[in-house]
């Protein structure tokens, strides 16, 4: 099966008001919104299509898990431990609601924050392998 997956190209988000939820991405997460209606918008963010759905209150992405805890089903990546540190304070600077930064035992570090409807997001400091090299190998043809 290895290889026909490609990638992820939409993750769909339930939300509350979409153009709240449309200005929210767009200034707090610099996402471009490429389309809007009043039941979606579509908001174009680290490489990924976010389908900003209108939906019943109180729908979200989190879940919960086998501890009772409320869970992401999302992770971002960014390049080190300053680049997640400087994102960190950003976030904060701009009134989202953030985690404190987290040593969760494994490379890296993490830290989460919402959305106005309260979907979860994380972010960590790790680049994965497959997507340095997609990075380096992009800069090496550019060069």
């Amino acid at each position: 099966m290895s290889g026909k997956l490609m990638r992820v190209g939409t993750v769909y988000v339930p939300v509350t008001d979409v153009e709240r939820s449309a200005r929210w991405y767009a200034d707090q997460l610099d996402a471009e919104i490429s389309y809007r209606d009043e039941d979606k918008a579509i908001a174009n963010l680290a490489g990924q299509s976010f389908f900003l759905v209108k939906a019943a209150e109180g729908e979200r992405s989190n879940f919960i898990d086998v501890h009772g805890e409320e869970r992401f089903s999302l992770t971002f990546e960014v390049d080190g431990l300053d680049a997640l540190q400087s994102v960190h304070a950003e976030f904060k600077a701009k009134g989202i609601r953030v985690g404190e930064i987290e040593n969760r035992g494994h490379a890296g570090r993490n830290f989460v924050f919402a959305d106005p409807d309260g979907n979860r997001f994380d972010v960590w400091s790790e680049l994965s392998p497959a997507y340095k090299e997609l990075i380096r190998t992009k800069s090496k043809s550019n060069a």
